[in-house]
């Protein structure tokens, strides 16, 4: 009797989940074929790179290996799923300030645009900034081109984002000291 009350339980907890689930952004950065050498020969898997968002400033990237493509998209999508990260956002649409970011031989630079800019980013981060719902960016990969390594080191970047509210409020000061009188004043003009 335990058992059904846990188990019928458990099916109302997976509802939203599902929910939510179903609003994520899931974008395939690459596949790629990889070879295990065995003593009949070659055995051949896929390797799947994924990148899924919620397009509200949360963010996660996967890697699956398995024998079939669908099979490894889904193990990368679990993974990417698991490990969503919190990037603040200024007006839902850029970034709050500029930040590099670095993983092995990637490096990359990220900085805040102004509306209407678009997203100027090449290959791998362009899929991060659609999860993310970013809508203005400007990017710069310096180093290698390798996709695993250009998230990673984007992911570094993002990790580096702080809002002004988190700094004041570590600080112990007001947003307004923060940002200074000058785009106080214009925020304050925009919003009356």
């Amino acid at each position: 009797m335990a058992r059904e009350r846990g188990e019928r339980g458990g099916d109302r907890d997976r509802q939203p989940r599902e929910r939510e689930e179903s609003e994520l952004i899931e974008k395939l950065v690459g596949i790629n074929r990889v070879a295990k050498v065995v003593k009949g020969g070659r055995r051949f898997g896929f390797a799947a790179l994924v990148v899924v968002g919620d397009g509200k400033g949360r963010v996660g990237y996967g890697s699956g290996k398995a024998r079939e493509v669908p099979e490894a998209i889904r193990k990368a999508t679990d993974q990417a799923k698991r490990g969503m990260i919190r990037v603040p956002l200024r007006e839902g649409r850029t970034l709050h300030h500029d930040v590099n970011g670095h993983f092995g031989a990637g490096k990359v630079v990220l900085r805040a645009a102004v509306a209407g800019t678009g997203i100027i980013a090449g290959g791998p981060m362009r899929a991060i900034f659609e999860a993310l719902g970013v809508a203005d960016v400007v990017t710069k990969s310096i180093g290698t081109s390798n996709p695993h390594n250009m998230i990673k080191a984007t992911f570094d970047a993002l990790t580096g984002v702080v809002s002004p509210r988190a700094v004041a409020a570590r600080r112990g000061r007001r947003v307004s000291d923060i940002l200074g009188r000058r785009e106080t004043g214009a925020a304050g003009a925009a919003e009356a």
